[in-house]
């Protein structure tokens, strides 16, 4: 079995999904995952697909007629479909003035500690009281195993004064249950 990591982008409107979703099921195509969002009237988005081996070229060829309606792109998973980074999980939650820089600031310190980013969502609206813009950040992180979080918390506690943002890192054990 082939896995597929699809990346698709194109104009927003109606029927995208379905389009793309009649490709995949006419070629033996499993819709397995994906992560799909509007973003400043574009609509894009990634897709995990399994398909048989023999099937995963024909798929692929079978995507580009979807170009003018869809640009997708189509590589073969590089793991185990499954298969997660190793080590402890940790949330981090940032919300601040935006303002340039605030991902490349952040994404520097969980890099030069080796933390994994696995998932981020992120996000600029309306501040409430001084009108200007608020960003936010969500992110699920994986930290090597024996990694010091008091140091990296402390290193982003150090970058996020200077960014003047508020930031929490949590470890899956401190979150509460819903």
């Amino acid at each position: 079995m082939a896995t597929l990591v699809l990346t698709v982008i194109g104009d927003d409107r109606a029927g995208l999904v379905s389009a793309l979703a009649e490709v995949i099921a006419a070629h033996g195509g499993n819709w397995e995952a994906s992560q799909m969002a509007e973003l400043a009237g574009k609509f894009a988005g990634i897709v995990t697909v399994s398909v048989d081996d023999a099937g995963a070229d024909g798929l692929t060829a079978a995507l580009a007629p979807l170009d003018g309606l869809l640009d997708v792109s189509a590589h073969r998973a590089g793991t185990l479909p499954g298969a997660e980074p190793a080590g402890r999980e940790i949330h981090l939650d940032l919300v601040g003035d935006d303002r340039p820089g605030i991902v490349q600031e952040i994404s520097a310190v969980l890099a030069r500690h080796q933390v994994n980013v696995v998932r981020l969502t992120t996000e600029t609206a309306e501040a409430p009281m001084s009108g200007g813009r608020l960003f936010r950040a969500w992110a699920t992180l994986v930290a090597p195993d024996g990694l010091d979080l008091d140091a990296v918390q402390a290193d982003l506690e150090r970058v996020a004064n200077e960014l003047m943002v508020e930031l929490q890192l949590g470890r899956e054990a401190d979150r509460p249950t819903p």
